[in-house]
């Protein structure tokens, strides 16, 4: 169970995520969803504590994520595994390589400096490729593949960590309809295959409605909706993304307002 209870962050007076609370019971897919500086992202880096929480409680199976330091830290993030919208792999690096470094923590320095890996570690990493429809692309650089397998590479190193949790953060917003359609139905397959807990920031309503099994809808910074996919209709989608937001019942398009306000804060260049 994972619970977050009352949580803001601040940057200087702006509450990029302000006074959010909600319970994911299970493995669930949870879509996170609203504009660009909604608090979207902030709200998945305390998550996985990559950035620290202002007030508020972010509980797992009882304990307060919230409070751990140093190697506490390091340790949940290796059961919290991150999905990010840029891939964040080492593009000279081979595939498999990147893959492998989802247990990078677990390794000693010298093991580290010299890229030594034990042969059941390389074996796992390529079975989890094959899996994902990409063991061919192992031996090859990261930068030589597409944005989708990318994508997929990134998965696989998600899925090396072994994660109680897998947070993605906008991860199909840099790519084409096909290959976003790739990645979000690996990412299903994942959640209902291996009964591991997805939460997912995304942009459009048709996604969330296809994939997800509960949605939450945030708007600057606060949580305006929480319900099931089915919930979603045109006032939500106007209460989510403003009274300029156009919804299609049918879910096969969602217009989103560009935002075109000239002076975005420090804290809005955090949070998108």
């Amino acid at each position: 169970m994972l619970q977050v209870k009352s949580v803001s962050r601040l940057f200087g007076q702006k509450a990029a995520v302000d006074n959010a609370s909600f319970t994911i019971n299970g493995p669930s897919f949870v879509g996170i969803i609203g504009r660009s500086g909604a608090g979207k992202s902030t709200l998945l880096r305390m998550m996985n504590r990559l950035s620290d929480v202002s007030s508020g409680q972010i509980l797992f199976e009882g304990r307060d994520i919230a409070a751990l330091r140093g190697a506490e830290t390091r340790t949940w993030q290796s059961q919290c595994a991150m999905i990010f919208q840029q891939f964040n792999l080492v593009p000279r690096m081979d595939v498999v390589s990147n893959v492998l470094y989802g247990i990078l923590n677990r390794r000693s320095t010298l093991q580290t400096m010299f890229n030594l890996w034990p042969r059941a570690d390389i074996l796992r990493a390529i079975a989890i490729l094959d899996r994902l429809g990409i063991a061919e692309q192992a031996p090859k650089r990261a930068e030589a593949l597409s944005g989708g397998q990318q994508q997929r590479v990134a998965i696989a190193r998600a899925l090396m960590q072994d994660p109680k949790i897998i947070l993605a953060d906008e991860p199909i917003a840099s790519l084409d309809p096909m290959n976003a359609q790739v990645v979000m139905d690996t990412l299903k397959r994942i959640n209902v295959e291996d009964g591991r807990m997805v939460v997912a920031n995304l942009h459009t309503l048709d996604t969330a409605r296809r994939y997800c099994d509960r949605v939450i809808g945030m708007r600057d910074g606060r949580i305006v909706f929480d319900g099931t996919p089915d919930q979603l209709s045109t006032g939500v989608a106007r209460d989510i993304y403003g009274a300029d937001a156009s919804f299609n019942e049918d879910a096969t398009s969602t217009a989103i307002p560009k935002d075109t306000s000239a002076d975005r804060t420090y804290a809005d260049l955090m949070m998108s």
